[in-house]
């Protein structure tokens, strides 16, 4: 297995666990690779390494319960993110080696945003960045795949929510109700 399929398989093996604790296979939607490539084109950036594009063609265009709150993926992270994200750079000590070349993945209300530096973009795996405007910028996960494991939805904590509001006859449920399945584990 090569490192591209590796990185890959790790993606996947995350994505199994979450839907297996409950996650509705409806609540996400991923992308094409065609929509990928322009997705990365559009940011000027090289390629997206092999976990974040299998990210991507799972969750890339609608992201469920992952990263609940913040923009993810082909349709929500843009040039002008870039921008932003690039913006918020120029006030800080800069550690990314090639910050022009970087792809965003994640942006969070124009001032918090989750990077992977354009030096990086030909490993299968790289690390990604964080970078909040005014504050830091600091490699946060040692890896994509790591990053998607720890952004991924704690189901278990949604379920009993939704079970003690079901018990306690709520009529009126939060919208991530409809993404839970409450048969099973």
């Amino acid at each position: 297995m090569t490192t591209d399929e590796q990185a890959a398989a790790t993606v996947r093996a995350t994505y199994n666990r979450i839907a297996a604790e409950g996650l509705k296979s409806t609540a996400v939607a991923g992308a094409t690779d065609e929509q990928i490539d322009r997705w990365v084109n559009e940011q000027g950036a090289l390629r997206a390494p092999a976990a974040l594009r299998e990210v991507l063609r799972l969750i890339g265009v609608r992201h469920g319960l992952w990263l609940r709150g913040s923009s993810f993926g082909i349709d929500e992270v843009s040039e002008k993110s870039k921008a932003y994200a690039l913006g918020a750079l120029s006030q800080l000590d800069i550690p990314l080696t090639d910050p022009r070349g970087m792809l965003v993945i994640v942006e969070h209300q124009s001032y918090s945003f989750h990077v992977i530096d354009g030096v990086d973009l030909n490993s299968s795996d790289p690390g990604v960045w964080a970078i909040t405007e005014g504050e830091l910028v600091e490699q946060a996960w040692p890896s994509v795949t790591s990053w998607f494991d720890s952004v991924s939805p704690k189901i278990g904590d949604y379920r009993s929510r939704l079970r003690l509001m079901r018990r306690l006859g709520k009529r009126n449920l939060p919208d991530w109700a409809e993404q839970i399945e409450l048969n099973g584990p």
